[in-house]
């Protein structure tokens, strides 16, 4: 009869080992391969569908709120770029522009960004021999600086390193002699001599020779014929040059002035005179 028993649990033993191996919790994250090689029981598929469904569900929900915060965003972006356009249209009025105008310039001031980016590569000798084509460079910066349209605050500070740009690229070129002719024959004064084509083509840059010549000019509104005068190399005026010009026509003014007051004083004495005599 012991021996019966022992026959029974073996048996029993041997016959639920496959049973508790198959509702062993499965692999759900196994490849197809795999499940087919198992023999996933129903209870095991069941088991991995719901957590299939559960993940499907978490995905989906994220979905969702991804899509949301999406949507979210389009609608900040779209209100953003609504506001950005409606200052871009405040600033075009306040300019006298259009928008198309306000790119046209940008245009213009990016092709001649490109000629002056063109020429940084160039050594001292070659940019010497570029002078007036800088010169007529910076000319166009200037007129552009002229348009309201200047102004607008993305050009602005692009103009004001451009120009930077442009007075970085003038090199000296070696300075030469002129000898002053006379009024009769030549019209020689400073302010013809600057304008001639072959010395400045530019007559208002005149201090340009008066302070290279300050030890043989004392007044620039009297020149001699035969001095010989030192021309410096053609380029836009020195701070220094700048500040002498406009002393001397601080001065100019001032003598007008006293010359008209003493004028107007004679004219009274004169009047006063009249009355007396009469």
């Amino acid at each position: 009869m012991k021996y019966l028993y022992s026959m029974i649990a073996i048996l029993a033993i041997s016959f639920a080992s496959p049973i508790f191996a198959q509702n062993a919790p499965p692999d759900c994250n196994a490849t197809e391969a795999q499940m087919k090689a198992n023999k996933y029981t129903k209870d095991q598929g069941d088991i991995c569908i719901k957590e299939w469904e559960q993940k499907v569900k978490d995905l989906q929900d994220r979905l969702n709120a991804l899509n949301a915060s999406i949507s979210s965003l389009n609608q900040t972006l779209n209100n953003e770029n609504a506001a950005l356009q409606s200052g871009k249209d405040e600033i075009a009025a306040l300019l006298g522009a259009t928008q198309r105008q306000i790119e046209e310039f940008g245009q213009r001031l990016g092709v001649l960004e490109g000629k002056v980016r063109s020429m940084k590569g160039m050594n001292d000798a070659q940019l010497a021999e570029k002078y007036e084509e800088i010169r007529s460079y910076e000319n166009d910066l200037n007129k552009m600086r002229g348009e309201k349209i200047a102004l607008y605050p993305p050009y602005f500070n692009r103009i004001t390193e451009l120009a930077r740009e442009i007075r970085s690229l003038y090199r000296t070129k070696p300075t030469k002699d002129y000898v002053v002719g006379t009024w009769a024959d030549d019209r020689d004064c400073l302010w013809n001599i600057a304008g001639k084509a072959e010395i400045y083509n530019d007559a208002l840059l005149w201090p340009k020779v008066w302070q290279a010549n300050t030890e043989i000019i004392r007044n620039p509104d009297v020149i001699f014929p035969g001095q010989r005068l030192t021309l410096p190399a053609a380029a836009p005026k020195t701070s220094d040059e700048v500040k002498a010009e406009r002393a001397y026509w601080k001065k100019k003014r001032a003598a007008a002035q006293r010359a008209a007051a003493a004028q107007k004083a004679n004219e009274e004495v004169g009047t006063q005179n009249s009355g007396t005599l009469k």
